[in-house]
């Protein structure tokens, strides 16, 4: 078995693989103030609570939080006896990366596009729902030629009620009808069908650039409620499509 751990801005995806099968998965906030120790205590537990520890024989680890990753492969390696792979643009990948500075694309979007490579057809759009929007497009020579990153949907509801004194806080859902007749139901109209919108629009001016249709994939947090409302925008939602790519990338690696 092996453990995979994507770290987000917000959250934290743990995921247990018995070959190619997933069995487990663990949510965790990302907290840069925790310790090694109290990740690996944590660690620990969630494991040994699952009689897992013993079974976990590797791990890879792709953050957008460079700090805590670190954190992270020194809390495996004290408390699982494991170096961790840290991912990065230096990995062997199923993807080239074709950018103007290689270093700057996060590891959780090599991750996304790798999944995307291997499990659908090419050119793809990777859409991952997370803290921010990111678009990651594979063209149909295995490519990785770049994408869109825009404020998600909890960016712009907590920017929302942070800038104006009278708007709420809220719970991110898709509203009945596009025409608010309440203030929270005109906030989720236009955050929701908003960013569906924008979705829609961003797809065809990529599959313009591609010069063909694109394969369209939808994973992260938010991803059922945009799929559920994308009007066929979007061929396939993918939950686990980070950490697949994560298992995918380590085999790859592990050597």
């Amino acid at each position: 078995m092996i453990l995979v751990i994507d770290i987000g801005n917000t959250n934290t995806s743990l995921g247990i693989f018995e070959k190619d099968s997933l069995i487990k998965t663990f949510a965790l906030s990302s907290d840069i103030k925790k310790t090694q120790d109290e990740y690996g205590i944590m660690l620990l537990t969630i494991l040994g609570h699952n009689n897992l520890i013993s079974n976990i024989k590797g791990a890879i680890i792709s953050s957008v939080v460079p700090q805590l990753g670190e954190i992270y492969k020194n809390a495996i390696l004290k408390y699982l006896n494991i170096e961790a792979l840290n991912l990065s643009y230096k990995s062997k990948m199923p993807i080239t990366l074709n950018l103007d500075n290689n270093k700057e694309i996060g590891a959780d979007r090599i991750a996304n596009a790798s999944a995307a490579c291997i499990k659908y057809s090419l050119p793809s759009i990777v859409i991952d729902f997370g803290t921010a929007t990111t678009f990651d497009i594979v063209d149909k020579n295995s490519c990785f030629i770049g994408g869109i990153i825009a404020p998600g949907l909890k960016i712009q509801a907590q920017s929302l009620s942070q800038f104006t004194s009278k708007l709420p806080k809220l719970k991110i859902e898709a509203p009945k009808s596009s025409i608010g007749k309440n203030t929270i139901n005109a906030m989720l109209s236009g955050i929701v069908f908003g960013h569906c919108e924008m979705i829609k629009g961003m797809i065809k001016k990529c599959e313009k650039e591609l010069g063909q249709k694109a394969t369209i994939i939808a994973t992260g947090g938010y991803s059922d409620v945009l799929f559920e409302n994308s009007d066929k925008t979007i061929d396939y939602i993918d939950r686990d499509l980070t950490l697949f790519g994560l298992k995918e990338l380590y085999y790859l690696n592990k050597e």
